[in-house]
């Protein structure tokens, strides 16, 4: 079959040049979503569990005693004995800010979720509302005050142990999951949420 003149087929390096191009723009996509996310976890650490992380710590350096324990401190019973008293309701969180802005700070901002203890996060593979907890929790062997965080996406809980221990282990360091004591599931999407612990050293 003869091609008329003025008919040309694609050579193969055009054909080379157009799929570099469409792999380039693909390649873009994938690398703007994943910047996206990341924009999106680190924004739920500093924006969320990092101020509540950061009034724990200024409350006890103003006045030597622990956010949560106790009602002298926001707290739910008496005597203090050093423990968060499993602050997880609205009104436990209100008495929690009340108590901080007495001794001059400022509760953690309120979130999109409609209160101060619940951040509503739109993950890789699931939308979630992240509840957190002020808790005594037993984390596979000793007990620890902890900042609780239930339902949190997976993609985003091991996102948070990468940023805080340097590395997504979710069996060891500071931030452990909770749901199933051991490391973090190979495939993010399944579970798509877990429960996971932020441990505090405080005091």
């Amino acid at each position: 079959m003869k091609i008329a003149r003025g008919q040309k087929g694609f050579t193969l390096i055009e054909m080379a040049i157009v799929l570099i191009i469409i792999g380039i723009i693909i390649g873009a996509v994938v690398k703007g979503k994943d910047l996206i996310q990341s924009g999106k976890q680190k924004k739920f650490y500093t924006k969320f569990l990092r101020e509540w992380e950061l009034a724990v710590i200024n409350y006890y350096d103003r006045t030597g005693r622990l956010l949560g324990d106790g009602t002298a401190n926001g707290g739910r019973f008496n005597p203090p004995n050093g423990r968060f008293d499993q602050i997880y309701s609205a009104a436990h969180f209100n008495n929690i800010n009340t108590r901080l802005e007495q001794v001059g700070l400022t509760p953690p901002a309120v979130t999109s979720a409609g209160n101060n203890h619940t951040f509503r996060y739109n993950g890789k593979f699931v939308s979630s509302n992240v509840q957190m907890r002020l808790y005594w929790q037993d984390i596979g062997g000793p007990d620890y005050n902890v900042l609780r965080l239930e339902n949190i996406p997976t993609d985003l809980a091991m996102a948070l142990d990468m940023m805080i221990d340097g590395e997504a282990n979710g069996s060891t360091g500071s931030f452990r999951r909770l749901d199933s004591i051991g490391d973090w599931p190979v495939d993010a999407s399944n579970p798509n949420t877990v429960d996971a612990a932020y441990i505090l050293d405080v005091p």
